[in-house]
């Protein structure tokens, strides 16, 4: 048996609940799957279309790459959102359960876990006190902003990179985190980086990704492959369906470390600061959730933040010393 086969036999072992979790969201791509939280309650409230507010209006207008992961000035108050939130006595998160090191369910135990979930329970319990109640709603990339702005959760915590056209249909809550856009590829594969080493190559991006915005603006040549979810990239990598993946590094690093026949070719060619994203109209809980980033950063190298960051991230993303600094638009 090869190297590599034996590799992919013993990662669909480990993984195997995760592949299962991957055969289901891919067959009902546009749905959203209650995942953890026993019971939703009552669904966020919707609002009218059309009722954004002229703040976030204003800061979609004037967005550029500049100044695109700037937010609104963090506020420990509440307003109708943060009030819906806990008159429901809930919050709801959108969130992903594939992602290792970021969301994914832990096959032992069955629990999310990762670093974005870790950043989810934070704000909760600074909305509802100690041991609140979540519902985490696994959504499919491409479903992200539907799914805000059909309020079926109240915010999405999901390795989600704040950009200017995004702005213009949700919120973000300052840069949580930052990668850049990285290729993925078997580590024999001669494949140099994003350039035309991908010419003739089978190019694996997430559906609504920044990876697919990218390929569209740049191929090298490659022939896209676009699937629901980041791990479908992986899975199709190993099966021979594609020959590299674009996606950010931080999410490649996490690949690689399930599957050490694949490594990250070349060097990140964008910037992708990770924002939380929220409704438009919902100003009241972009503050809060900024308020809450504000309380997780402090501290430096004993902060919440880099608690999570050692944790999660660290063995597969090394040297970072701090999170990012926070930048505001009023």
């Amino acid at each position: 048996m090869t190297t590599r086969a034996r590799g992919l036999r013993n990662l669909r072992a480990a993984l195997a609940p995760v592949a299962a979790g991957v055969c289901v969201m891919a067959a009902t791509a546009a749905v959203l799957i209650p995942v953890l939280g026993g019971g939703d309650g009552p669904a966020p409230r919707p609002a009218p279309y059309g009722t954004h507010s002229a703040r976030a209006d204003a800061a979609a207008a004037d967005c550029t790459p500049a100044n695109a992961a700037a937010s609104l000035r963090p506020s420990p108050e509440g307003g109708p959102a943060v009030d819906r939130i806990k008159a429901r006595g809930r919050l709801i998160v959108g969130v992903d359960q594939n992602t290792y090191r970021w969301g994914y369910r832990n096959p032992a135990t069955g629990d999310l876990e990762g670093f974005d979930i870790t950043l989810a329970r934070a704000i909760a319990e600074d909305i509802l006190g100690p041991d609140p109640k979540i519902t985490f709603r696994a959504i499919p990339t491409s479903q992200r902003i539907p799914a805000l702005q059909k309020r079926t959760v109240d915010l999405v915590v999901r390795t989600m990179t704040i950009n200017c056209a995004r702005k213009r249909q949700v919120a973000f809550s300052t840069a949580y985190f930052q990668g850049g856009q990285q290729v993925l590829a078997p580590i024999n594969a001669r494949i140099t980086g994003f350039d035309d080493s991908l010419k003739g190559k089978r190019v694996c991006t997430a559906a609504g990704s920044t990876g697919e915005t990218r390929l569209a603006e740049e191929r090298h040549g490659a022939r896209v492959v676009t699937v629901p979810n980041q791990l479908d990239c992986l899975v199709r990598l190993q099966l021979g369906e594609a020959d590299a993946v674009v996606t950010d590094n931080a999410l490649a690093a996490a690949q690689a470390a399930q599957d050490p026949t694949v490594q990250l070719k070349g060097k990140p060619f964008t910037d992708e600061p990770y924002g939380v994203a929220v409704n438009r109209a919902d100003t009241d809980l972009v503050r809060r959730v900024n308020q809450v980033l504000e309380n997780y950063r402090e501290g430096g190298g004993g902060s919440r933040w880099m608690a999570a960051y050692r944790k999660w991230l660290q063995a597969d993303l090394p040297g970072i010393s701090k999170a990012p600094e926070p930048q505001y638009s009023d």
